[in-house]
């Protein structure tokens, strides 16, 4: 069972990279506005370790 406020690393992604934003729980990534490029480390992973990222959809689905 996956929990609700798993902590993720946010970062904004583009075609040549990924920019980290900062950690924070599932919780308040899921609050974030969503915008191009906004993913999350997979919740079951270790934030700011794990290449594993979703996307705020993504994010939503594991969590509930």
């Amino acid at each position: 069972m996956r929990r609700k406020k798993a902590i993720v690393e946010a970062a904004i992604e583009s075609e040549y990279e990924r920019q980290a934003l900062g950690i924070m729980n599932t919780e308040q990534a899921l609050k974030l506005e969503d915008s191009d490029g906004l993913v999350f480390s997979h919740p079951d992973k270790e934030a700011g370790a794990t290449d594993q990222f979703v996307d705020q959809e993504q994010l939503r689905r594991l969590v509930q």
